[in-house]
């Protein structure tokens, strides 16, 4: 009988070793289309190597020092412009002709980020670009178009009047840079073809270079490009995210516009799986035949992803602030929240399910809310008020945070603010100014955590659940600054409605929006 024990603990022990050593390593692709240029992450998912750890040692906690997502390549390349899908596309086959050959052939998935609410309309059939890009920051009370059009003056009038005809109130679409205000737009420009569809930046780039093959003569519908685009892209667009569908209403629209709403792009949740990478894309980058191209996502949201990765599949009441020239506040939600007048807004969150992919199905039965504002305050203030970056450093070293300053700004650098209040004629508070430089500096750096402080309690009065953060991780220039963090921590501790909370303010490992596009891929096959 003790010679069976021992036979079956070898056995047993043998195929451990070698799962261990025949495990195939999988790696996932995530790329990002910037404001100024395009950036590649590759990650290795830790999660089977956690498994395997797991099987082979008595303490299944050793390995929780292994990051889920390992980044094992990570490139940058810039644009020659940031508004030619040429330059996007050339960019992006740059990355991957850089790329390590191993590492794409053994690629699982491909996902791809891009600048919220940017498109451009193209032809089912030929796959050529027909209207060029309305970037993010185009907004139609004012720029002007690349492609030739002649602009109707009263195009951005009609727009207008039209979505405030039908659009709800308070709704994302209502804004003059929103996805849905540039197609109707482009109509008014110039009346759309029955074959036009609009895509956003992120889908555009992946269907050409990724899911589609070239014409073939005589195939007919067969030729037509599907152009897939996913919850977060078209949240400005009018697609439903409560309901995962088009409302009535954007139909109604578009119908009493003379728009065929066919022009609409079918729509997934982020990361879920649209198709198998084309043959032609697998032989011309050396990716593997089988990788599989995803539902992509928003430049911000990568971001989130990124940021929260550190810790897992994040959970309700994980937030990221981002302090770069602007304050960015992201918080995951049970409700979503909207208010457009404060530029106050929910992303459909997908759920990360193990084992599945984050299809509309698997998360139909757990709501999860991205909750996010941003602030016209921000590191653009020092630079302003000439802080070079080594005086930052030096002038933080001895500064006492868990002090408050006397001294209460709002450290705006022109006039106007977005969240938490919304006051265009809100004007900058940096007065008095103290002789002190290191207190200066101690004053912008608390009047900013104020606006955070007051941020989080907005979105929480506005309906956020949980009401108020219980980590934020931090990203952009700012998180840099390891006093401020802990001036920060303190700060949201000690609510603005005297509460006390536990709140932990840490620094993001990686706040790259490839990064978070790369882990986006990888969450199907946790």
């Amino acid at each position: 009988m003790l010679q069976l024990l021992l036979l079956s603990l070898l056995v047993q022990g043998i195929s451990q070793t070698s799962a261990m050593a025949t495990a195939v390593p999988k790696f996932f692709v995530g790329f990002d289309l910037g404001t100024s240029g395009a950036r590649i992450s590759i990650v290795e998912n830790n999660s089977n190597k956690i498994k395997i750890n797991c099987n082979i040692k008595d303490d299944e906690d050793d390995h929780n020092d292994l990051p889920q997502y390992n980044e094992v390549h990570s490139d940058s390349v810039q644009y020659s412009s940031y508004d030619d899908p040429k330059s996007w596309l050339l960019a992006i086959e740059s990355l991957l002709q850089n790329s390590p050959s191993y590492l794409l052939q053994a690629t699982k998935a491909i996902c791809v980020s891009g600048t919220s609410a940017s498109c451009l309309l193209v032809d089912t059939h030929t796959g050529k670009v027909t209207r060029q890009p309305k970037m993010y920051d185009y907004d139609i009370t004012h720029s002007r178009t690349n492609d030739g059009d002649k602009i109707d003056p009263t195009a951005h009038i009609k727009t207008k009047h039209l979505i405030d005809k039908f659009a709800p109130n308070e709704h994302a679409t209502r804004a003059s840079t929103s996805a849905l205000s540039k197609l109707i737009h482009y109509h008014y420009c110039n009346n759309l073809s029955k074959n036009e569809v609009l895509a956003h930046q992120s889908e555009y780039v992946a269907s050409t270079l990724f899911l589609s093959d070239p014409m073939k003569c005589g195939a007919g519908y067969l030729n037509n490009r599907d152009y897939v685009s996913d919850w977060h892209n078209a949240l400005k667009l009018g697609y439903d995210v409560k309901r995962l569908c088009y409302p009535e209403w954007l139909i109604d629209c578009l119908n009493n516009t003379g728009i065929d709403p066919n022009v609409l792009p079918r729509v997934v949740a982020p990361g879920q799986n649209i198709g198998t990478i084309s043959s032609t894309a697998s032989k011309t980058f050396g990716i593997h035949p089988d990788a599989v191209v995803v539902g992509g996502t928003t430049d911000s949201n990568a971001a989130f992803i990124a940021a929260t990765a550190t810790d897992g599949i994040p959970t309700y009441g994980t937030a990221v602030t981002s302090l770069g020239s602007t304050l960015a506040i992201k918080i995951l939600s049970r409700s979503f929240v909207e208010n457009s007048s404060q530029g106050v807004y929910s992303h459909r969150f997908p759920s990360f399910k193990k084992g599945k992919s984050s299809s509309v199905e698997d998360n139909s039965e757990e709501e999860l809310w991205l909750v996010g504002g941003a602030s016209n305050v921000g590191c653009a203030i020092l630079r302003q008020e000439n802080f070079s970056n080594e005086e930052l450093v030096e002038l933080s070293k001895d500064m006492d945070v868990m002090i408050n300053s006397p001294i209460i700004y709002y450290p705006l650098t022109k006039r106007g603010e977005r969240f938490p209040v919304a006051d265009g004629s809100k004007e900058p508070v940096l007065t008095p100014k103290p002789e002190s430089r290191m207190e200066f500096l101690k004053a912008i750096l608390q009047g900013i955590s104020l606006v955070e402080q007051q941020a989080f309690e907005v979105l929480g009065s506005l309906g956020a659940d949980p009401k108020y953060p219980n980590i934020v991780w931090t990203c952009g220039g700012g998180s840099k600054n390891d006093k401020w963090i802990k001036m920060r921590q303190r700060m949201l501790q000690n609510r603005v409605n005297g509460d006390i909370s536990d709140v932990k303010v840490m620094k993001a490992t990686n706040s790259e929006a490839s990064f978070g596009a790369a882990v986006l891929a990888a969450s199907s096959f946790i």
